[in-house]
């Protein structure tokens, strides 16, 4: 019998940015053995600048989309990464075999405020997915951790 995926989801606060590229990077880099998800404590809706940076690494999120935990279908997840503190400090219990993982990015939008040209607003997006790629592609095939 085939081992199934790892379900991890990715935790963040809205759900529109952060949990969004790691949902993105973990389906592209560890498809095979990461069945990945991302949600929100609260729901903020896409952040095009997230989609647009992803987008020039070779990585499509026109089908994901934001939601909140209670939106997710029934799953019993391995793994919860939360990606900001306010996640961490918020997370609800998950029941069965849930592993819990802190690891906090920098917040794109709030690094881009006041930002005077598009390339000063894109860049703290651009370094905060790639800090993202480099933590989904060190993430063991084993997990949980």
């Amino acid at each position: 019998m085939e081992k199934s995926r790892v379900r991890v989801l990715f935790l963040c606060t809205g759900n529109s940015c952060r949990s969004q590229m790691a949902e993105g990077w973990a389906r592209r880099l560890k498809g095979g053995v990461l069945e990945a998800y991302s949600a929100g404590i609260e729901k903020h809706g896409m952040n095009p600048d997230a989609a647009r940076v992803m987008a020039e690494a070779g990585v499509d999120l026109a089908g994901q989309y934001s939601k909140i935990l209670d939106e997710l279908p029934a799953r019993d997840f391995d793994l919860v990464i939360t990606l900001c503190d306010h996640a961490a400090e918020t997370c609800p219990v998950f029941p069965g075999a849930a592993r819990r993982l802190h690891r906090s990015f920098p917040d794109p939008p709030r690094l881009a405020a006041g930002a005077k040209t598009e390339e000063e607003r894109l860049a703290p997006y651009r370094r905060v997915r790639d800090e993202i790629r480099t933590f989904v592609e060190g993430m063991p095939g084993n997990l949980p951790l």
